[in-house]
Parts: C-alpha cells; structure tokens; sequence
C-alpha cells in the first residue's frame, strides 16, 4: 500500500504549493529571492556535472541503439503525443495548462529514478546511468529549441535566442565546470549524497514557491477550476500509459533482451522535475510559469506510483526464472 503513497519530497512540493498561496512573495522579497533561487539552480547543475564519472559516459555510449531508442522516444515521440492533445478544445483544457503539458512533453528523462527504478526491476544499470545522464544534457538544448519550434508553430509565443543564452550560461556552464572538477570532487560529492541532498530538493522547491507566488498574485486559483486539474491528471496519465506501452512492446519489436527493455522502460517514459522546473524558470523568465509547471508537478507523483508497480513486478518475474533456473541446474544429472 506504501507505494501508492507520496513521497517525502512530493509532501513538500504539496506544502511549498500551498505556503504560496497563502504568502506568496512579492515586492522587494521576492526580487531577493529571485536571485538567491538562480544561485541555488546553478549550484544544482554544478553538482550534478560533478556527480557524473566520465568512466560512466564512455561505458554507456557504446550501447548506441538503446541510447538511440530512449532519446527518440524522449524527444520526438513525447512531444508528437503533446502536439497531439492541442486537439482537445480550450474549454476543456484550458490553454495556459495545455502550455504546460506540451513543456513537459519537450523534457528530459529523470536521472535517479530511472536509475532506481532500472535497478528495483534488475535492468541494465550503467545503460540507464548512461542514458539518463545523456537525456539531461542533450535537454540543455533541445528542451529550449523544440519550445521555441513548438510553441511557436501553434501560435503561443516561444522564446528568444537569449533564452538559449542564459539556459546555457545558468545551467550548462555550471554543469561543465563541476565535470571539469569530477576528477577531483567527484567522489566527494557522491560520498556526500545525504548531505548535499538539500540543495538538489531545496532548490526545486525555491523555484517552485518563486512561480507559484507570482501565479498565485495574478490569480492562477480564479483561473483554474477542480475540473480543470482533473483533466490535466487524466492527460498525464494518458500520456504515461501510450509511452509505457510504446517502450515496453517497442523494445521487444526491435529485439532488446530483458534488461534493456526495462531500461528503455524507464528511462524513455520519465520527465524529469529537477530539471524542468529551473529551466521553466529560465525559458519563461518573465512570466508566470505556475501554470506551465503545474502538469510537470502532477506527472511527477504519477509516474514515481506508477513505474514503483512496474519495477516490483518485473522484479518478481526476474526472481521467478532465476528460481526456475535454479530448480532446473538441481534436477539435471551431473
């Protein structure tokens, strides 16, 4: 029943959500904490360029397919599903929460669930490492560009080349200066995850308090009813479900082991919130991103519910044949 249940850092995405809207920053405090929350992003990307082993990079390009296969499926199938919702009318999806959808839609993988959730279900660990990694800096720019490209193409504004610039100055300069110290700080950093977890939470949350007090100052609750949250958690359960079972059955159709189906699994079926929520807050610097977060926030919790049953049982299936396996060796002659 417990995997059913919200995490620890979904409770404080809850209760982040909720302190905006009952004091919600503004005025000179919230020009302060603008700039503290930018520092915290860098600080989070620098720590993840410093968490990543080169070793590990090099290891997992060579499985170029499977690489391939979640990378097309993060960034071309995900957001050809997206573009494909802009179907459903304004009055039951309301635009600005549509906006939402098709960001995530454009999103990197998540880097530690994908991996723990490859492992849980014993699939192919340092592919998943691998891909994962690869997901988030590839996302660094094609995230803004495919933004700019669909947002543009339905009629929504995009972004400017300076969005671009400061994706790459905020987030991408960070990320390279802590690989350029992995040698030496690397292990530190990944001896310490417990400790230095706080600055990966902390400035999610940071940002996400930052987006919702300005939403919630504009009205972002006058605007959007329950029935309008409804259908935006249908959506993202809609959306999980077609790429499960595309990654799932697909990888089987072009002829992956076990293993690196459940990787591809995954790994091609995540979006990633530590990511997605700082670069919101870049792209759309200037403008309220409540809404356009919000979708990412809710297919967050879904997808944790969702690939934690997934993971048991192909973990159980995997205990099965090694127990088949097992009883085979015994009953066979010497």
């Amino acid at each position: 029943m417990r995997r059913f249940l919200p995490d620890t850092f979904t409770i404080l995405l809850v209760f982040t959500v909720i302190l905006a809207s009952l004091l919600p920053a503004s005025g000179i405090f919230a020009g302060y904490f603008g700039v503290a929350t930018n520092l915290a992003i860098a600080l989070l990307f620098f720590l993840h360029g410093a968490r990543l082993s080169s070793d590990v990079v090099i290891a997992g390009l060579l499985h170029w397919r499977l690489h391939l296969v979640i990378l097309l499926t993060t960034f071309a199938i995900f957001p050809l599903l997206g573009m494909g919702l802009g179907l459903i009318p304004d009055s039951i999806l309301p635009r600005p929460l549509y906006l939402g959808i098709l960001f995530l839609c454009v999103l990197p993988s998540t880097v530690q669930s994908s991996i723990a959730f490859t492992s849980m279900a014993a699939g192919n660990v340092p592919a998943a490492i691998c891909s994962a990694s690869a997901s988030n800096i590839f996302g660094m720019f094609l995230t803004p560009l495919l933004v700019g490209l669909l947002f543009s193409v339905g009629g929504h504004g995009g972004f400017s080349w300076d969005a671009l610039e400061q994706i790459l100055l905020q987030l991408l300069a960070p990320f390279v200066a802590g690989q350029i110290l992995q040698p030496w700080i690397g292990n530190w950093v990944r001896a310490k995850k417990k400790v230095l977890m706080p600055v990966d939470r902390g400035s999610i949350l940071m940002v996400v308090y930052l987006a919702f007090s300005t939403a919630v100052v504009e009205g972002l609750w006058h605007t959007f009813s329950v029935r309008d949250i409804a259908v935006v958690v249908v959506l993202d359960m809609l959306l999980l479900a077609i790429v499960l079972m595309l990654t799932m059955h697909g990888s089987r159709f072009l002829g992956f082991n076990k293993a690196d189906e459940i990787t591809i699994t995954f790994c091609g079926s995540k979006k990633s919130l530590a990511s997605g929520v700082p670069m919101a807050s870049v792209i759309f610097a200037g403008q309220s991103i409540g809404a356009i977060v919000l979708p990412l926030m809710l297919f967050h919790q879904i997808q944790l519910m969702v690939c934690a049953v997934i993971a048991q049982k192909y973990a159980a299936a995997a205990a099965h044949r090694i127990t088949e396996e097992e009883a085979e060796e015994a009953a066979s002659p010497a």
